[in-house]
Protein backbone atom coordinates (compact mmCIF):
# COMPACT_ATOMS: atom_id res chain seq x y z
CA UNK A 1 0.00 0.00 0.00
CA UNK A 2 1.19 3.55 -0.63
CA UNK A 3 2.16 5.41 1.68
CA UNK A 4 -0.43 8.62 3.27
CA UNK A 5 -0.18 11.76 1.88
CA UNK A 6 -1.05 13.25 5.03
CA UNK A 7 0.78 15.66 6.31
CA UNK A 8 0.48 15.44 10.29
CA UNK A 9 1.96 12.40 10.00
CA UNK A 10 5.30 14.08 8.72
CA UNK A 11 7.73 13.99 12.24
CA UNK A 12 10.06 16.74 10.73
CA UNK A 13 6.65 19.08 10.41
CA UNK A 14 5.52 20.61 13.62
CA UNK A 15 1.26 21.18 13.54
CA UNK A 16 0.30 24.94 13.16
CA UNK A 17 -2.75 25.55 14.15
CA UNK A 18 -4.78 27.38 11.40
CA UNK A 19 -6.24 30.35 13.02
CA UNK A 20 -7.09 32.23 9.71
CA UNK A 21 -9.62 29.40 9.10
CA UNK A 22 -10.69 29.16 13.07
CA UNK A 23 -11.33 33.02 12.61
CA UNK A 24 -13.71 32.16 9.47
CA UNK A 25 -16.27 29.70 11.78
CA UNK A 26 -16.38 32.56 13.85
CA UNK A 27 -19.33 31.66 16.58
CA UNK A 28 -20.55 28.69 14.86
CA UNK A 29 -20.01 25.27 16.12
CA UNK A 30 -17.71 22.88 14.24
CA UNK A 31 -20.70 20.88 13.36
CA UNK A 32 -22.42 24.05 12.17
CA UNK A 33 -19.64 25.27 10.34
CA UNK A 34 -19.39 21.41 8.66
CA UNK A 35 -22.93 21.65 7.77
CA UNK A 36 -22.33 24.95 5.87
CA UNK A 37 -19.40 23.02 3.55
CA UNK A 38 -21.39 20.80 2.75
CA UNK A 39 -24.46 22.90 1.58
CA UNK A 40 -21.86 24.54 -0.40
CA UNK A 41 -20.35 21.70 -2.05
CA UNK A 42 -23.81 20.74 -3.32
CA UNK A 43 -24.21 24.35 -5.09
CA UNK A 44 -21.47 23.32 -7.12
CA UNK A 45 -21.88 20.10 -8.04
CA UNK A 46 -19.28 18.50 -5.54
CA UNK A 47 -19.57 15.91 -2.81
CA UNK A 48 -18.01 16.03 0.39
CA UNK A 49 -18.14 14.36 3.44
CA UNK A 50 -17.20 17.13 5.78
CA UNK A 51 -18.17 16.87 9.64
CA UNK A 52 -16.55 18.86 12.94
CA UNK A 53 -13.62 16.44 13.02
CA UNK A 54 -12.58 17.64 9.42
CA UNK A 55 -13.27 21.07 10.88
CA UNK A 56 -11.35 20.33 13.95
CA UNK A 57 -8.35 19.09 11.98
CA UNK A 58 -8.14 21.80 9.50
CA UNK A 59 -7.86 24.15 12.52
CA UNK A 60 -5.09 21.91 14.46
CA UNK A 61 -2.99 22.24 11.41
CA UNK A 62 -3.28 18.65 10.32
CA UNK A 63 -4.79 19.39 7.23
CA UNK A 64 -2.12 21.69 5.58
CA UNK A 65 -3.59 21.46 2.33
CA UNK A 66 -7.05 20.41 1.34
CA UNK A 67 -7.69 18.19 -1.83
CA UNK A 68 -9.07 19.53 -4.80
CA UNK A 69 -12.40 18.75 -3.89
CA UNK A 70 -12.44 20.64 -0.30
CA UNK A 71 -10.44 23.59 -2.59
CA UNK A 72 -13.45 24.39 -4.84
CA UNK A 73 -15.62 24.16 -1.63
CA UNK A 74 -13.69 26.69 0.29
CA UNK A 75 -12.77 29.14 -2.40
CA UNK A 76 -17.09 28.92 -3.66
CA UNK A 77 -17.38 30.14 0.15
CA UNK A 78 -14.69 32.42 -0.07
CA UNK A 79 -14.68 34.01 -3.11
CA UNK A 80 -11.56 36.60 -4.29
CA UNK A 81 -9.91 34.09 -1.69
CA UNK A 82 -6.52 32.34 -2.00
CA UNK A 83 -5.59 28.91 0.04
CA UNK A 84 -3.13 30.51 1.88
CA UNK A 85 -5.56 33.68 2.14
CA UNK A 86 -7.46 30.80 4.38
CA UNK A 87 -4.60 29.52 6.20
CA UNK A 88 -3.51 26.58 4.06
CA UNK A 89 0.24 25.82 3.10
CA UNK A 90 0.92 26.27 -0.84
CA UNK A 91 0.12 23.38 -2.72
CA UNK A 92 3.43 22.93 -4.16
CA UNK A 93 5.27 22.66 -0.44
CA UNK A 94 2.90 19.76 0.87
CA UNK A 95 4.83 16.23 0.11
CA UNK A 96 6.99 18.67 -2.61
CA UNK A 97 4.10 18.07 -4.87
CA UNK A 98 3.43 19.73 -7.87
CA UNK A 99 0.81 21.75 -8.15
CA UNK A 100 -2.44 21.65 -10.38
CA UNK A 101 -3.80 25.64 -11.57
CA UNK A 102 -5.65 26.72 -8.54
CA UNK A 103 -9.27 27.10 -8.99
CA UNK A 104 -10.27 30.55 -10.09
CA UNK A 105 -12.37 32.76 -7.49
CA UNK A 106 -15.58 33.47 -7.59
CA UNK A 107 -16.71 37.15 -8.54
CA UNK A 108 -19.74 38.13 -6.46
CA UNK A 109 -21.53 41.03 -5.78
CA UNK A 110 -20.50 42.49 -2.06
CA UNK A 111 -23.97 42.25 -0.34
CA UNK A 112 -24.29 38.43 -1.22
CA UNK A 113 -23.54 35.27 1.49
CA UNK A 114 -20.87 33.19 -0.10
CA UNK A 115 -22.96 30.47 0.54
CA UNK A 116 -25.95 32.37 -1.68
CA UNK A 117 -24.23 32.48 -4.98
CA UNK A 118 -23.96 30.73 -7.50
CA UNK A 119 -20.20 29.12 -9.32
CA UNK A 120 -19.18 28.59 -12.46
CA UNK A 121 -17.40 25.33 -10.92
CA UNK A 122 -18.59 21.90 -12.51
CA UNK A 123 -18.63 18.49 -10.70
CA UNK A 124 -15.54 17.08 -9.77
CA UNK A 125 -13.28 15.28 -11.84
CA UNK A 126 -10.55 12.76 -11.30
CA UNK A 127 -7.16 13.43 -13.00
CA UNK A 128 -5.84 10.63 -14.52
CA UNK A 129 -2.27 11.73 -13.82
CA UNK A 130 -2.81 13.31 -10.50
CA UNK A 131 -1.40 11.44 -7.41
CA UNK A 132 -3.13 11.09 -4.40
CA UNK A 133 -4.52 14.71 -3.58
CA UNK A 134 -3.37 15.26 -0.32
CA UNK A 135 -4.83 14.43 3.05
CA UNK A 136 -5.87 10.79 1.06
CA UNK A 137 -4.71 8.03 1.43
CA UNK A 138 -4.80 5.43 -0.95
CA UNK A 139 -7.21 3.40 0.45
CA UNK A 140 -9.18 6.50 0.88
CA UNK A 141 -9.55 7.67 -2.87
CA UNK A 142 -9.77 3.66 -3.87
CA UNK A 143 -12.59 3.31 -1.36
CA UNK A 144 -15.02 6.25 -2.02
CA UNK A 145 -14.68 7.47 -5.41
CA UNK A 146 -17.88 9.98 -6.55
CA UNK A 147 -20.87 7.57 -7.23
CA UNK A 148 -24.19 8.28 -8.86
CA UNK A 149 -27.38 9.11 -7.15
CA UNK A 150 -29.08 5.95 -7.61
CA UNK A 151 -28.47 3.83 -4.05
CA UNK A 152 -27.05 0.75 -6.04
CA UNK A 153 -24.61 2.48 -7.64
CA UNK A 154 -23.67 4.72 -4.70
CA UNK A 155 -23.65 1.11 -2.02
CA UNK A 156 -20.67 0.53 -4.75
CA UNK A 157 -18.42 2.57 -3.59
CA UNK A 158 -17.92 1.41 -0.02
CA UNK A 159 -17.29 -2.08 -1.24
CA UNK A 160 -13.33 -1.90 -2.30
CA UNK A 161 -12.26 -0.86 1.42
CA UNK A 162 -12.24 -4.35 2.10
CA UNK A 163 -10.21 -5.29 -0.69
CA UNK A 164 -7.90 -2.60 -0.23
CA UNK A 165 -6.96 -3.19 3.82
CA UNK A 166 -7.53 -7.00 4.24
CA UNK A 167 -4.50 -7.75 2.37
CA UNK A 168 -2.29 -5.48 4.53
CA UNK A 169 -3.92 -6.39 7.98
CA UNK A 170 -2.59 -9.59 7.40
CA UNK A 171 1.07 -8.41 6.52
CA UNK A 172 1.34 -5.36 8.20
CA UNK A 173 0.65 -3.21 11.21
CA UNK A 174 -2.17 -0.26 10.46
CA UNK A 175 -0.84 3.27 10.30
CA UNK A 176 -2.39 6.46 9.92
CA UNK A 177 -3.49 6.46 6.53
CA UNK A 178 -5.07 2.96 7.48
CA UNK A 179 -7.14 4.55 10.48
CA UNK A 180 -8.51 7.45 8.38
CA UNK A 181 -9.91 5.28 6.11
CA UNK A 182 -11.84 3.57 8.70
CA UNK A 183 -13.34 6.90 9.86
CA UNK A 184 -13.88 8.21 5.93
CA UNK A 185 -16.19 4.79 6.03
CA UNK A 186 -18.12 5.62 9.05
CA UNK A 187 -18.68 9.57 7.23
CA UNK A 188 -19.61 7.72 3.93
CA UNK A 189 -22.05 5.19 5.06
CA UNK A 190 -23.92 8.60 6.95
CA UNK A 191 -24.13 10.24 4.26
CA UNK A 192 -25.19 7.94 1.37
CA UNK A 193 -27.76 6.64 4.11
CA UNK A 194 -28.72 10.21 4.36
CA UNK A 195 -29.36 10.29 0.78
CA UNK A 196 -30.60 7.12 -0.13
CA UNK A 197 -31.77 5.39 3.13
CA UNK A 198 -30.66 1.94 4.33
CA UNK A 199 -31.91 -0.92 1.84
CA UNK A 200 -28.99 -1.41 -0.61
CA UNK A 201 -26.17 -0.34 1.54
CA UNK A 202 -26.08 -2.94 4.13
CA UNK A 203 -24.32 -5.77 2.71
CA UNK A 204 -21.91 -3.73 1.13
CA UNK A 205 -21.43 -1.71 4.18
CA UNK A 206 -20.49 -4.97 5.82
CA UNK A 207 -17.11 -5.65 3.61
CA UNK A 208 -15.16 -2.24 5.48
CA UNK A 209 -16.69 -3.74 9.22
CA UNK A 210 -15.10 -6.61 8.57
CA UNK A 211 -12.06 -4.65 7.02
CA UNK A 212 -11.83 -2.42 10.11
CA UNK A 213 -11.59 -5.34 12.47
CA UNK A 214 -9.46 -7.21 10.31
CA UNK A 215 -6.98 -4.19 10.90
CA UNK A 216 -7.66 -4.13 14.46
CA UNK A 217 -6.78 -7.87 14.85
CA UNK A 218 -3.50 -7.39 12.96
CA UNK A 219 -2.40 -4.32 15.56
CA UNK A 220 -0.96 -1.22 15.34
CA UNK A 221 2.21 1.34 14.63
CA UNK A 222 1.57 3.22 17.42
CA UNK A 223 -1.37 4.02 21.02
CA UNK A 224 -3.01 6.52 19.28
CA UNK A 225 -3.08 5.16 16.02
CA UNK A 226 -5.01 1.53 18.18
CA UNK A 227 -7.27 4.04 19.63
CA UNK A 228 -8.53 5.97 16.44
CA UNK A 229 -8.99 2.48 14.68
CA UNK A 230 -11.11 0.96 18.38
CA UNK A 231 -12.92 4.13 18.03
CA UNK A 232 -13.62 4.31 14.45
CA UNK A 233 -14.23 -0.04 14.19
CA UNK A 234 -16.97 0.91 17.18
CA UNK A 235 -18.75 4.06 15.14
CA UNK A 236 -18.18 1.76 11.85
CA UNK A 237 -20.05 -1.40 13.26
CA UNK A 238 -23.01 1.38 15.01
CA UNK A 239 -23.32 2.98 11.15
CA UNK A 240 -23.60 -0.70 9.39
CA UNK A 241 -25.94 -1.60 12.68
CA UNK A 242 -28.28 1.29 11.60
CA UNK A 243 -28.62 -0.14 8.06
CA UNK A 244 -29.20 -2.88 9.49
CA UNK A 245 -32.05 -1.38 11.38
CA UNK A 246 -33.49 0.88 9.41
CA UNK A 247 -33.87 -2.13 6.34
CA UNK A 248 -35.85 -4.42 9.13
CA UNK A 249 -32.78 -6.62 9.75
CA UNK A 250 -33.42 -6.68 13.84
CA UNK A 251 -31.11 -9.27 14.46
CA UNK A 252 -28.91 -8.01 12.30
CA UNK A 253 -28.58 -4.99 14.09
CA UNK A 254 -28.68 -5.61 17.83
CA UNK A 255 -25.41 -7.90 17.17
CA UNK A 256 -23.66 -5.08 15.32
CA UNK A 257 -25.16 -2.78 18.05
CA UNK A 258 -23.44 -5.10 20.78
CA UNK A 259 -20.25 -5.52 19.00
CA UNK A 260 -19.93 -2.02 19.38
CA UNK A 261 -20.68 -2.04 22.86
CA UNK A 262 -18.10 -4.25 23.80
CA UNK A 263 -15.45 -2.35 21.58
CA UNK A 264 -16.33 0.69 23.65
CA UNK A 265 -16.22 -1.48 27.24
CA UNK A 266 -12.49 -2.05 26.15
CA UNK A 267 -10.97 0.80 25.56
CA UNK A 268 -13.25 2.71 27.90
CA UNK A 269 -14.58 5.06 25.38
CA UNK A 270 -17.29 6.88 26.74
CA UNK A 271 -18.47 8.21 23.69
CA UNK A 272 -18.28 5.26 21.59
CA UNK A 273 -20.19 3.53 24.55
CA UNK A 274 -22.90 6.32 24.88
CA UNK A 275 -23.70 6.25 20.77
CA UNK A 276 -23.95 2.13 21.18
CA UNK A 277 -26.70 2.32 23.66
CA UNK A 278 -28.43 5.46 22.11
CA UNK A 279 -28.72 2.84 18.96
CA UNK A 280 -29.50 0.17 21.20
CA UNK A 281 -32.13 1.88 22.89
CA UNK A 282 -34.06 3.09 19.89
CA UNK A 283 -33.87 -0.46 18.58
CA UNK A 284 -35.42 -2.17 21.51
CA UNK A 285 -38.36 0.54 20.92
CA UNK A 286 -38.65 -0.63 17.58
CA UNK A 287 -38.30 -4.62 18.34
CA UNK A 288 -41.31 -3.87 20.76
CA UNK A 289 -39.34 -4.22 23.83
CA UNK A 290 -39.91 -0.72 25.57
CA UNK A 291 -39.02 -1.24 28.66
CA UNK A 292 -35.39 -2.48 27.19
CA UNK A 293 -35.12 0.83 25.70
CA UNK A 294 -35.62 2.65 28.57
CA UNK A 295 -32.96 1.10 30.55
CA UNK A 296 -30.46 1.40 27.57
CA UNK A 297 -31.27 5.09 27.00
CA UNK A 298 -30.77 5.66 30.67
CA UNK A 299 -27.05 3.49 30.20
CA UNK A 300 -26.70 6.04 27.46
CA UNK A 301 -27.15 8.98 29.83
CA UNK A 302 -24.82 7.73 32.61
CA UNK A 303 -22.39 7.32 29.85
CA UNK A 304 -22.79 10.14 28.46
CA UNK A 305 -22.74 12.84 31.46
CA UNK A 306 -19.18 13.16 31.37
CA UNK A 307 -19.01 14.17 27.70
CA UNK A 308 -20.53 17.36 28.35
CA UNK A 309 -22.94 17.63 25.56
CA UNK A 310 -26.55 18.72 26.60
CA UNK A 311 -27.54 17.71 22.88
CA UNK A 312 -26.59 14.70 22.95
CA UNK A 313 -28.13 14.25 26.12
CA UNK A 314 -30.84 15.46 24.95
CA UNK A 315 -31.28 12.85 22.25
CA UNK A 316 -31.01 10.32 24.94
CA UNK A 317 -33.43 11.84 26.52
CA UNK A 318 -35.93 11.67 23.49
CA UNK A 319 -34.75 7.57 23.51
CA UNK A 320 -35.99 7.57 26.84
CA UNK A 321 -39.40 8.69 26.44
CA UNK A 322 -39.76 6.88 22.95
CA UNK A 323 -39.65 3.94 25.73
CA UNK A 324 -41.54 5.10 28.32
CA UNK A 325 -44.54 5.92 25.30
CA UNK A 326 -43.91 2.09 24.50
CA UNK A 327 -44.96 1.24 27.63
CA UNK A 328 -47.87 3.67 27.81
CA UNK A 329 -46.45 5.84 30.71
CA UNK A 330 -47.48 9.28 29.82
CA UNK A 331 -46.14 10.55 32.76
CA UNK A 332 -42.82 9.25 32.33
CA UNK A 333 -42.56 9.74 28.48
CA UNK A 334 -43.81 13.31 29.31
CA UNK A 335 -40.94 14.10 32.04
CA UNK A 336 -38.38 12.85 29.37
CA UNK A 337 -39.70 15.21 27.09
CA UNK A 338 -39.46 17.83 28.89
CA UNK A 339 -36.26 17.30 29.55
CA UNK A 340 -35.18 16.76 26.34
CA UNK A 341 -36.37 20.06 25.29
CA UNK A 342 -34.50 21.97 27.69
CA UNK A 343 -31.41 20.61 27.47
CA UNK A 344 -31.61 21.54 23.38
CA UNK A 345 -32.22 24.74 24.21
CA UNK A 346 -29.15 24.99 25.64
CA UNK A 347 -27.61 24.93 22.37
CA UNK A 348 -24.50 22.91 20.02
CA UNK A 349 -21.20 22.77 21.94
CA UNK A 350 -18.06 21.46 20.26
CA UNK A 351 -18.42 18.52 22.98
CA UNK A 352 -21.16 17.10 20.52
CA UNK A 353 -20.38 13.86 18.72
CA UNK A 354 -19.79 13.94 15.18
CA UNK A 355 -22.21 11.49 14.45
CA UNK A 356 -24.79 14.02 15.87
CA UNK A 357 -24.59 16.29 12.71
CA UNK A 358 -28.70 14.61 11.74
CA UNK A 359 -29.88 16.31 15.53
CA UNK A 360 -31.43 19.56 14.87
CA UNK A 361 -34.72 20.96 15.56
CA UNK A 362 -36.42 18.74 12.74
CA UNK A 363 -35.35 15.89 14.61
CA UNK A 364 -36.83 16.92 18.15
CA UNK A 365 -39.58 17.40 16.69
CA UNK A 366 -39.83 13.97 14.63
CA UNK A 367 -38.84 12.25 17.42
CA UNK A 368 -41.51 13.89 19.56
CA UNK A 369 -44.13 13.00 16.96
CA UNK A 370 -43.32 9.53 17.67
CA UNK A 371 -43.66 9.55 20.39
CA UNK A 372 -47.21 10.91 20.63
CA UNK A 373 -48.16 8.75 17.98
CA UNK A 374 -47.49 5.49 19.74
CA UNK A 375 -49.43 7.01 23.18
CA UNK A 376 -52.01 7.38 20.53
CA UNK A 377 -52.56 11.09 20.33
CA UNK A 378 -52.60 11.56 16.47
CA UNK A 379 -53.41 14.80 16.69
CA UNK A 380 -50.59 16.12 18.61
CA UNK A 381 -48.18 13.22 17.32
CA UNK A 382 -48.89 15.28 13.49
CA UNK A 383 -48.21 18.75 14.75
CA UNK A 384 -45.00 17.65 15.02
CA UNK A 385 -44.54 15.50 12.49
CA UNK A 386 -45.54 18.38 9.65
CA UNK A 387 -43.26 20.88 12.00
CA UNK A 388 -40.57 18.15 11.34
CA UNK A 389 -41.27 18.24 7.45
CA UNK A 390 -41.05 21.67 7.29
CA UNK A 391 -37.91 22.27 9.29
CA UNK A 392 -35.54 18.65 7.68
CA UNK A 393 -32.24 20.20 6.29
CA UNK A 394 -33.06 18.86 2.11
CA UNK A 395 -29.59 17.13 2.14
CA UNK A 396 -31.30 14.57 4.67
CA UNK A 397 -33.71 13.20 1.77
CA UNK A 398 -34.33 9.80 4.33
CA UNK A 399 -35.70 11.88 6.71
CA UNK A 400 -37.88 14.26 5.28
CA UNK A 401 -39.37 10.87 3.64
CA UNK A 402 -39.79 9.67 7.20
CA UNK A 403 -41.26 12.82 8.91
CA UNK A 404 -43.74 12.87 5.78
CA UNK A 405 -44.56 9.41 6.62
CA UNK A 406 -45.16 9.70 10.03
CA UNK A 407 -46.97 12.90 9.09
CA UNK A 408 -49.09 10.74 6.82
CA UNK A 409 -50.29 8.32 9.04
CA UNK A 410 -50.91 10.83 12.04
CA UNK A 411 -53.28 12.16 9.59
CA UNK A 412 -55.05 9.07 8.62
CA UNK A 413 -55.43 8.15 11.89
CA UNK A 414 -56.55 11.50 13.57
CA UNK A 415 -59.83 11.08 10.42
CA UNK A 416 -58.03 13.41 7.90
CA UNK A 417 -57.89 11.33 4.76
CA UNK A 418 -57.58 13.53 1.79
CA UNK A 419 -54.23 15.21 3.91
CA UNK A 420 -52.92 11.67 4.61
CA UNK A 421 -53.26 10.56 0.80
CA UNK A 422 -50.94 13.83 -0.13
CA UNK A 423 -48.32 13.76 2.19
CA UNK A 424 -48.13 9.86 1.38
CA UNK A 425 -47.88 11.03 -2.22
CA UNK A 426 -45.28 13.00 -1.07
CA UNK A 427 -43.27 10.04 0.28
CA UNK A 428 -43.88 7.58 -3.13
CA UNK A 429 -42.07 10.50 -5.40
CA UNK A 430 -39.14 10.42 -2.45
CA UNK A 431 -38.76 6.60 -2.89
CA UNK A 432 -37.84 7.12 -6.35
CA UNK A 433 -34.25 7.82 -4.40
CA UNK A 434 -34.74 6.82 -1.11
CA UNK A 435 -34.68 3.17 -0.49
CA UNK A 436 -35.99 2.33 3.72
CA UNK A 437 -37.99 -0.77 4.34
CA UNK A 438 -39.08 1.35 7.87
CA UNK A 439 -40.50 3.90 5.82
CA UNK A 440 -42.41 1.47 3.18
CA UNK A 441 -43.34 -0.36 6.28
CA UNK A 442 -44.88 3.07 7.33
CA UNK A 443 -46.55 3.85 4.19
CA UNK A 444 -48.29 0.09 4.28
CA UNK A 445 -49.62 0.99 7.57
CA UNK A 446 -51.16 4.38 6.33
CA UNK A 447 -52.31 2.28 3.32
CA UNK A 448 -54.84 0.41 5.67
CA UNK A 449 -55.96 2.75 7.36
CA UNK A 450 -57.42 4.51 4.20
CA UNK A 451 -58.74 1.66 2.39
CA UNK A 452 -62.05 2.53 3.95
CA UNK A 453 -61.48 6.08 2.66
CA UNK A 454 -61.16 5.38 -1.22
CA UNK A 455 -63.87 8.36 -2.14
CA UNK A 456 -61.61 10.73 -0.24
CA UNK A 457 -59.47 13.58 -2.43
CA UNK A 458 -56.48 11.77 -3.40
CA UNK A 459 -57.17 9.20 -1.11
CA UNK A 460 -57.19 5.80 -4.50
CA UNK A 461 -54.61 7.79 -6.37
CA UNK A 462 -52.28 7.05 -3.63
CA UNK A 463 -53.27 3.63 -2.69
CA UNK A 464 -53.19 3.13 -6.55
CA UNK A 465 -49.36 4.05 -6.56
CA UNK A 466 -49.12 2.38 -3.26
CA UNK A 467 -49.99 -0.96 -4.32
CA UNK A 468 -47.73 -0.53 -7.52
CA UNK A 469 -44.68 -0.69 -5.31
CA UNK A 470 -42.42 -3.37 -5.86
CA UNK A 471 -41.87 -5.31 -2.95
CA UNK A 472 -38.32 -4.54 -0.98
CA UNK A 473 -35.39 -6.45 -1.47
CA UNK A 474 -33.02 -7.67 1.11
CA UNK A 475 -29.73 -7.55 -0.27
Amino acid sequence: MASSTDTSAQPDRPLRPNTVFRQLRGRRSPAEFAALVRRAAREIGERVSCDARYVGRVEAGEIRCPNYAYERVFLHMFPGRTLTDLGFAPRSTVRGRGARPAAPPVAAAAHEHPRDRDAPYGAHRPYPNDPLNHEESDVLRRAFMTGTGATVAAAATLGPLGTATDASAASRRAGTSEAAAVEEAVRRIRLLDDQHGADGLYRRAAEPLRAAYALLDAGATRQTTAERLHSGAGELAISVGWLAHDSGRFDDARSHYAEALATSRMTGDAGLEAHAFCNTAFLARDAGRPREAVRAAQAAQRAARPLGSPRLMSLLALREAGGWAGLADRTGCEQALVRAQALFGRGMSDADPEWMSFYGEAELAGLEAQCWSTLGDWRRASRHARRATRLQDPHFSRNIALYTAELADDLARDGHPDEAATAGLRVLDLLAQVQSSRIQSMLAGTARVLLPHRRASGVADFLDRHASLPRPRRG
